[in-house]
């Protein structure tokens, strides 16, 4: 969080400090990741143990965000399996989890 106030303070300070107008530095042209494409990768490098590949997925949204896109991964592949299997999504996600049948 403090990195963010930094790169703020780093943005607005220039031009008050002489007076006069300093342009910042452009930015580093970086690629935007939307929230799905956050959760996939972050799901499949979960999946995969990948710790790294993990982290590098939770900064490119915010966490409510990629918790949103693991949400709606999750309620899509259950739906997908479930039609797979010709059961229930209710039945699918207890089995997957290991929890006996209601």
């Amino acid at each position: 969080m403090s990195e963010i106030f930094g790169i703020l303070r780093r943005a607005v300070t220039p031009g008050r400090k002489g007076g006069g107008s300093v342009a910042a530095p452009p930015a580093p042209a970086r690629r935007q990741h939307n929230l799905f494409e956050a959760a996939a990768v972050f799901v499949a490098a979960s999946a995969e143990d990948d710790e790294e590949r993990m982290d590098e997925a939770s900064g490119w949204v915010s966490p409510e965000q990629l918790s949103f896109g693991v949400s709606e991964l999750a309620c899509r592949a259950l739906i997908a399996l479930a039609r797979e299997r010709d059961e229930s999504p209710q039945v699918v996600a207890r089995s997957l989890l290991g929890l006996a049948e209601n």
